[in-house]
């Protein structure tokens, strides 16, 4: 009886750390873009891990996190960011519990709909950014359209 207890209190401690994991990913989220539209980027920059990276829209927009921080700097400093709104967001943790990575459908003023996805990982209990892809997603009805402008402009 004593060893069913045990082994029932330890499968349902399974979900209860994987929503906390969840929810905590969430916030570091949703501070990730709280800090951008501030312009604080001592925050924004501390929730990326040392080894990040960022990769924008553009295919020149590879950047570690030394990088993209010099990018993001002299906007910063000026107190201009940038706002990404949140509309829809998944995220899916690891059996590990120690890497997520998620899907984000944000709203831009300037770019309308946008899309993040991006790799989360667990260091010392705290949820770090490893990689942040930011998107324009294409409707399948253009891509043809988009595809030209995106070689005539290369050329």
């Amino acid at each position: 009886m004593r060893t069913g207890l045990i082994l029932s209190a330890c499968f349902l401690a399974v979900p209860v750390v994987a929503d906390t994991n969840k929810q905590r990913i969430h916030a570091v989220l949703n501070d990730l873009h709280t800090f951008a539209a501030d312009a604080n980027g001592k925050s924004y920059f501390s929730l990326y891990s040392p080894n990040s990276m960022f990769i924008g829209t553009d295919a020149s927009e590879t950047w570690s996190k030394e990088e993209f921080q010099a990018y993001a700097q002299p906007y910063f400093s000026q107190g201009q960011g940038w706002t990404y709104t949140m509309t829809e967001r998944t995220v899916t943790v690891a059996e590990s519990g120690q890497v997520a990575w998620f899907v984000e459908m944000l709203h831009n003023d300037s770019l309308g709909v946008t899309r993040g996805t991006g790799v989360l990982q667990k260091s010392e209990g705290e949820w770090r950014v490893e990689q942040y892809h930011l998107t324009l997603p294409v409707p399948n009805a253009i891509i043809g359209e988009v595809a030209a402008s995106v070689r005539a402009h290369a050329n």
